[in-house]
This record gives structure tokens, C-alpha cells and sequence, in this order.
């Protein structure tokens, strides 16, 4: 199983768009406190919509709270301070275990303690020099979707579901 963690995050919206993510890859949504908004937030639901009722979500007061549920946890930390691209990882040997993912703050990303106690779990997006980071949500996706995609997407579906396989076709018969 995935687990997308949040390391205290600060916009309700992300967070939202988040969970939606979450509920449709069916991972489990990790947040670490403290945070600046309630969970209850209408913005937050408006983001996640209806989809916020499926997820799976675990919510720590702190960092070390989050240690303490998972003392093995497979974590990787997502920041513009690793030298190695997300893409380089293997994810693929792990479809059977719990992988972590963290993602940090908007304004301040993980705490870098955290990060040099780390060096050997650090993964980054790449960007242009000139960037300091990309929009939390569209982050998490990324990442999310190349662990999924080394594992071949297993136990999601690869054509549509809830219309058919065949409704575009079907659709113009009509």
C-alpha cells in the first residue's frame, strides 16, 4: 500500500485535492501536525468532493507521533535538496510492502533534520534552476503515479469502469 505523507501542510485546498488523489489510487493519506487549518474546512471538501468519505486517513500531532505508528516505514522524502530523481528509485520490487511517501510544507518543505537523517531517501522532481518547488498536490501526483506505474498499476483499472470499455463507440451508434 502507498502512503502519501503531509508534513504539516498549509493550504486546505492541496490537502483536498490530495485526498481526492488518494481515494482514487487507494493509498492512505498520512498528515503530521500541526496544521493551520481544520480538516473540516469547506475548502477541503470542496477539493476532495465526495471522494473525501472513501479515505483512508491517519492524522499525527507530530513528527514523532508519525515515528512512532511506523518505526520501519519504508519512507522517501520528496525535496528540492536530493541529487536523485524520483524516477531513479525502484519501486517496483516493493508492490507488496508499505512505501512512504512525505512531502513537506508549501512554504519551508521538510524540516532539513529530518532530511540529512535521510540522505539515502531524498528524491526530487526536477525543474528548471530557477524554481524553488511545484504546487504540493501536483507534486504528490507525480511521484504517486511513477510509483504506480513501475508497479503496472496493479489493482487499478486501466480502462473505463463506470461508462464501459466501448462508451465512446457506443455513444456514436446511438
Amino acid at each position: 500500500m502507498i502512503h502519501i505523507v503531509l508534513y504539516q501542510p498549509e493550504k486546505p485546498q492541496n490537502t483536498g485535492n490530495i485526498m481526492r488523489t488518494c481515494v482514487a489510487i487507494n493509498a492512505t493519506l498520512d498528515i503530521i501536525g500541526p496544521l493551520s487549518f481544520s480538516l473540516d474546512e469547506k475548502a477541503l471538501k470542496r477539493a476532495g468532493m465526495d471522494y473525501i468519505e472513501s479515505l483512508k486517513l491517519n492524522y499525527y500531532p507530530n513528527y514523532e507521533a508519525y515515528l512512532k505508528a511506523y518505526p520501519n516505514a519504508d519512507t522517501y522524502y520528496v525535496s528540492r535538496y536530493s541529487n536523485k530523481v524520483y524516477s531513479t528509485f525502484d519501486f517496483a520490487s516493493s508492490t507488496f510492502k508499505d512505501i512512504f511517501l512525505m512531502f513537506g510544507r508549501e512554504s519551508t518543505g521538510i524540516p532539513h533534520d529530518i532530511l540529512r537523517a535521510n540522505p539515502n531517501r531524498l528524491l526530487r522532481i526536477p525543474m528548471v534552476p530557477e524554481a524553488r518547488s511545484l504546487n504540493l498536490s501536483n507534486s504528490v501526483a507525480i511521484v504517486v503515479y511513477e510509483v504506480l506505474r513501475q508497479q503496472k498499476f496493479i489493482n487499478l483499472s486501466t480502462s473505463e469502469a463506470i461508462k464501459g470499455e466501448d462508451f465512446l463507440i457506443n455513444e456514436v451508434k446511438k
